[in-house]
């Protein structure tokens, strides 16, 4: 290192360089920047836990209100098990979220906060162990030579300061010989004033050399000092970012559920169910239980029989499908219209229906402006006698004649006497009234 004098030049040299003085607390910085971005990561994933789990139950409400209103709706056949699959979808993919969510908490934010816990130490009195050190380590290396750079700068200072009033002595000398006022003893000394400033100039120069030597020496081993400690704190933070690399990389394996294999099975499954969808069969259907195809008891002459004990003039048994109640219909207070009755398949499936009451049927009566006269003889056709078993109502039923039992959907009674051949069997309730109910309203405890 060497310095020649220049006025024009400041005593703002200096660099932003990591070798001066006070420059390390950046990498010192650094490790408590380490920290903070641990607590940041996982903000960061409680937010992204908080809306996967929104969206979760967004689905769910969204499949739940839906699947209701078409269960309830006049859409049916394999169409609306095509709709209601877009509501399953939901289902699967909800609880797909979830998991996100739980794999996100559970598993890469507790990821996070232990091995934050490992890496950073408090301190008692505030801070980090790690933090203070590597400050210590820096210290230590850089108190030597900043002292060197001390003396440096106080040595240059004093040489520029020399070189100052030995200009100015040599420019006053230069005037005073231009003008007479001044008599030769002054100008005497004034040149003693200038030869007195050089001398003070060499004294400084070579002071400044001299220091600028001890420092050349002081510098190697400052530099070794200065790379070890910072080498430990490179080595710090390799860790932390080799471990930031792979938590991002668990995080984006819980994010991507294009990488679960049950995600793309629920769309399969979606797209065979849309795909099953058959217009002719759901045509075919509402004609059997809505349309032309329905069986129908055509009025005929029936003589009168003193002996019947009871009359039942709606009830009609359709070709495999059970019973058919025309009129009467499985949801409680509304009729069911475009519905009809429930079916056995359709009891495995314990849906109930509830309509709208502008689909309500104005019902059919095989004895039109009759005194009610039964097609139906308990004696003469009536179910036989069985074993004594306990049902569960799935559907309410309001009993459409005296000897009809009325019951609500998950009430349980006793059944007296097994189905006959029209789908009737007789029961008690618990109340001790019996009656009949249409078989398929019912399943065994």
């Amino acid at each position: 290192m060497s310095s020649t004098y220049d006025e024009s030049a400041g005593f703002d040299e200096t660099t932003d360089s990591f070798w001066e003085v006070g420059n390390y607390k950046r990498t010192v910085k650094r490790i408590d920047d380490g920290h903070r971005l641990c607590n940041d990561l996982m903000s960061c994933l409680q937010e992204r836990a908080k809306i996967e789990k929104s969206y979760s139950q967004q689905l769910t409400d969204w499949s739940k209100r839906w699947r209701q209103l078409i269960e309830k709706g006049p859409q049916y056949g394999t169409v609306e098990r095509a709709w209601l699959a877009l509501m399953t979808e939901a289902d699967k993919v909800s609880d797909l979220h979830q998991e996100v969510k739980n794999g996100l908490l559970n598993e890469d934010l507790e990821k996070v906060r232990n091995w934050q816990k490992d890496a950073y130490h408090k301190q008692i009195m505030g801070g980090f162990k790690e933090t203070k050190e590597a400050e210590e380590g820096f210290k230590k290396a850089q108190k030597p030579w900043a002292k060197k750079l001390k003396e440096v700068e106080t040595a240059k200072k004093a040489y520029h300061m020399a070189c100052k009033e030995e200009k100015l002595a040599s420019t006053r000398e230069a005037n005073s010989k231009a003008e007479a006022s001044v008599t030769p003893d002054q100008q005497k000394k004034l040149h003693e004033k200038v030869d007195k400033c050089k001398q003070d100039v060499q004294k400084a120069k070579e002071k400044y050399e001299k220091s600028l030597e001890e420092l050349d020496k002081c510098t190697p081993p400052y530099m070794e000092s200065m790379e070890q400690v910072f080498d430990l704190c490179q080595q710090m933070e390799v860790k932390r970012i080799t471990f930031l690399k792979e938590i991002l990389l668990d995080i984006k394996r819980h994010l991507n559920l294009t990488e679960t294999q049950c995600y793309s099975m629920v769309y399969r499954d979606l797209e065979r169910t849309i795909l099953a969808a058959n217009t002719q069969e759901d045509l075919k259907w509402f004609s059997n239980n809505h349309g032309p195809g329905m069986p129908m008891n055509w009025p005929q002459f029936e003589d009168y029989n003193p002996e019947l004990t009871h009359t039942i003039a709606k009830k009609v048994k359709k070709p495999n499908e059970g019973v058919t109640l025309t009129g009467i219909t499985p949801g409680g207070d509304q009729g069911a219209g475009d519905r009809g009755s429930v079916s056995s398949s359709e009891k495995n499936q314990a849906r109930e229906a509830d309509w709208s009451d502008d689909e309500q049927p104005t019902g059919y009566s095989a004895n039109d402006g009759s005194d009610g006269a039964s097609c139906y003889d308990e004696e003469a056709g009536g179910g036989s006698r069985g074993r004594a078993v306990r049902v569960r109502a799935l559907y309410d039923y309001d009993g459409q004649e005296q000897d009809e039992l009325t019951f609500k959907a998950g009430e349980e009674f006793t059944r007296i006497e097994d189905e006959d051949d029209q789908g009737w069997c007789k029961g008690r309730l618990d109340s001790g009234k019996t009656g009949l109910y249409p078989a398929n309203y019912v399943e065994p405890i």
